[in-house]
């Protein structure tokens, strides 16, 4: 064999379309938030473990803040449009609309990772105040608007009583996050299986919403 010939079999190196290097990157800043949070994670190291060299990722993300913003909306983005059109269109009534919406949550919190991020936020968001803001600009105040939605839905339709659940209704998803502390502070104490926690959650929510009577209409000035 000759070495041309050697040459021409020596494969050569993939080389990556431009066009998907931006979530080639926001892949492994993602992988190194979740493992190191956000204060120890190195933009050289993001760039390692996605196979370019750092100055890379400035073409793309100014900083470590911009590259967890993308990273924020890469995965929070797609999850609110998915639920948002679920209470837009969903045919059922409010109560089984609670029943589908709250296990789609919690599947995108714990089986499809989106609690790595609130955990980064609850542990250091009070170091890191820009953070803070941008996830309660993208998370926080989408999460409202949809849980709004969907609570507004089952009071006009006269099937939840207005309430101060119903004024106040991220607190209809609050015990997400105390499933979320629980299982980065105690559960290695006291392991509580994920399914029981949704199931005491909708048990909960469903007890503070549904009117007693569903037919009741809903109250005045609702």
């Amino acid at each position: 064999m000759t070495q041309s010939d050697s040459a021409a079999e020596t494969p050569k190196p993939r080389r990556r379309r431009k066009e998907a290097r931006p979530g080639e990157i926001i892949d492994a800043g993602l992988q190194e938030f979740a493992e190191n949070g956000f204060a120890a994670t190195r933009l050289e190291d993001v760039a390692k473990r996605a196979g370019v060299v750092k100055g890379t990722i400035y073409r793309y993300f100014s900083s470590k803040e911009e590259l967890f913003e993308a990273a924020l909306a890469s995965r929070i983005t797609p999850f609110f449009d998915d639920v948002a059109g679920l209470v837009a269109a969903y045919p059922g009534s409010s109560e089984e609309l609670v029943r589908t919406a709250l296990p789609r949550i919690y599947k995108a919190l714990f089986e499809d990772g989106l609690h790595v991020l609130m955990r980064i936020i609850i542990t250091e968001g009070g170091r890191f105040p820009a953070i803070a803001e941008l996830y309660h600009r993208r998370v926080i105040s989408r999460g409202q608007e949809v849980i709004a939605a969907l609570v507004r839905r089952g009071v006009e339709r006269g099937e939840f009583r207005r309430s101060a659940l119903t004024d106040l209704p991220i607190v209809v998803v609050a015990p997400a996050v105390m499933t979320i502390v629980w299982k980065m502070t105690f559960d290695r104490f006291e392991p509580i299986e994920t399914r029981r926690f949704l199931a005491a959650h909708v048990d909960m929510v469903l007890e503070g919403l549904l009117a007693k009577d569903k037919g009741e209409p809903p109250r005045a000035g609702g």
